[in-house]
């Protein structure tokens, strides 16, 4: 795979490395720089919706004990991503991992005991050389799934994703290269759970409502997001997230909205601030009368609403009443509980109805 960025990025990885022998050379540390990715550096840009990464840096010291391990593995995730690039090969971040770990000669050291080592130097390089880990030919395990009524080019396949069945379109690591060909749906529906899309699509809600579906599985990955932002900003299309009446799915709905923290770097690409919440929320309980299908507050879960209280992101009037409401009530309501009422119900009441009404949280 290739992409235009390719020179760029290898010129950039082949400028830091050139830099460190320079170093070496003229008898000084080697040493590279990189952007704080830590929440004392991402700030919220109240105008744009986004989150962003600050201007505060870092140095990785060869000759700092304490920094000697890391600088060594970034130098070998850097040099395999630009021999990707030259290839024109592109890797699963498990791969990466895999293909690097051995044993150093000479040592009983391992260069990676784990991928939980080489994952987060990943974002650093991608930081360091302002990349994306698409662009050092990486990609994520896929996670996500559309149905709907749209047909997308995929490196030259045409994918007719109404005629997907119940299995739907398995949603990659990357999707820019995605060409959207024909697309007749009003919306974009972004769904958390996949329990609930399996009952939408059961009950055709995506045909009957001309909606694109998109389950999330969790918390949000990086080829959903992007593919979010591609329906919203190529084809125009409002964006719905319908997540569970919970801090949890609030806050991944303020990461298909504004960003997350781990990639701050990145939210321009990823985030969709034009994105509006549709559910589950405190007041659904009262209107729809569900108060025998509410679950309890659990300590951790109070302790995540007070954090998402002092968000910058979550300070809209309307939010900070929400999120109060739910540690009043002591309740959070998941979306399955709306089968209580029928299992048709939400998908030919709640969602419907919500959106004629335009009953949204932004």
């Amino acid at each position: 795979m290739k992409f235009e960025s390719d020179p760029i990025v290898a010129e950039k990885i082949t400028k830091m490395g050139k830099k460190v022998v320079a170093d070496i050379f003229d008898g000084n540390a080697p040493a590279v720089s990189l952007p704080v990715r830590a929440s004392s550096n991402v700030h919220y840009d109240k105008d744009k919706g986004l989150l962003y990464l600050g201007n505060s840096m870092s140095e990785r010291n060869f000759l700092n004990f304490a920094h000697t391990r890391k600088f060594m593995q970034t130098m070998i995730i850097a040099s395999k991503c630009k021999e990707l690039i030259e290839k024109g090969k592109t890797a699963s971040i498990r791969e990466l991992y895999y293909e690097l770990k051995h044993n150093i000669p000479g040592t009983k050291e391992n260069t990676f005991e784990g991928q939980d080592e080489s994952d987060p130097l990943i974002e650093d390089l991608e930081t360091m050389t302002d990349s994306l880990r698409e662009e050092l030919h990486l990609k994520a395990d896929s996670s996500g799934i559309l149905f709907g009524q749209i047909v997308i080019e995929d490196t030259g396949d045409r994918i007719d994703c109404s005629k997907l069945g119940k299995s739907g379109l398995a949603i990659p690591s990357i999707v820019d290269d995605y060409k959207f060909l024909e697309c007749d749906a009003k919306y974009v529906l972004v769904v958390e759970t996949k329990a609930m899309v399996d009952r939408l699509v059961e009950e055709k809600y995506h045909i009957k409502n001309n909606a694109i579906l998109i389950g999330l599985g969790g918390q949000a990955a990086r080829g959903a997001r992007r593919l979010i932002k591609l329906l919203n900003e190529r084809l125009k299309l409002p964006v719905y997230v319908f997540t569970d009446g919970d801090p949890w799915g609030y806050y991944i709905y303020s990461v298909v909205k504004t960003g997350s923290m781990n990639l701050a770097h990145e939210s321009k690409r990823l985030a969709t601030p034009e994105c509006r919440f549709l559910g589950m929320t405190m007041k659904d309980i009262d209107t729809f009368s569900l108060q025998k299908v509410t679950e309890q507050l659990k300590d951790v879960d109070k302790k995540r609403v007070n954090q998402l209280l002092n968000y910058e992101w979550f300070q809209k009037l309307h939010w900070r009443k929400e999120l109060k409401s739910m540690l009043n009530k002591g309740a959070r309501i998941e979306q399955q509980a709306l089968a209580s009422k029928s299992l048709e119900f939400v998908a030919t009441e709640y969602l419907p109805g919500k959106i004629a009404r335009k009953e949204f949280l932004d």
